[in-house]
């Protein structure tokens, strides 16, 4: 008996806390998206990339041009001198090999610095919209996030709305393939 009753508690308990909750969903890449400074944001990302791709444009021509010397006078050089040059080679190639995979980090390192004040201001709005409509908790539908949720439960155009963004038209023949 006292298994039933603890049961129909737990039952009890469990029902009238989901009643309590109110689930929503957020879809922050697009609210990201849609605000006026991303411009700003992709224009500061192209602007460290290319600077990233001078860097790495420099430090190529210069292992070429060691490649181009050593050829030309590899005969005439000392074993030593040989090997101090070829080891110069390889030290920079690795270089450029290495900058190259650091090239990527460096560039999400950058994204998050200049995106982080944009998401501070999306989770400010969207705390208080939260607040306001009694929400307990929200999801994130993203693009690897959430499978379904209804269109009433979506805060996304809500906390938009807080931001004063405006959502922009979708591009015409931009889905199309």
């Amino acid at each position: 008996m006292k298994r039933i009753s603890l049961g129909i508690l737990l039952m009890f308990i469990a029902f009238s806390s989901n009643a309590q909750s109110k689930f929503g969903t957020i879809d922050v890449e697009y609210i990201l998206s849609q605000m006026p400074e991303a411009i700003e944001v992709n224009k500061g990302l192209e602007t460290y990339n290319q600077e990233l791709q001078s860097e790495l444009k420099t430090s190529i021509q210069e292992y070429e041009t060691m490649v181009q010397e050593y050829q030309e006078t590899v005969a005439s050089l000392t074993d030593t001198v040989k090997k101090e040059k070829e080891d110069k080679i390889i030290q920079l190639e690795n270089d450029i090999k290495g900058f190259r995979q650091k090239a990527s980090v460096m560039m999400q390192m950058k994204r998050n610095e200049l995106n982080g004040p944009l998401y501070d201001r999306i989770d400010v709005a969207m705390k208080k919209v939260i607040k306001e409509e009694g929400y307990t908790q929200i999801f994130h539908a993203g693009a690897n996030g959430l499978a379904f949720s209804r269109s009433e439960d979506d805060i996304t155009e809500k906390v938009m709305k807080e931001l004063g963004v405006e959502p922009k038209p979708a591009q015409e023949g931009a889905s199309s393939n």
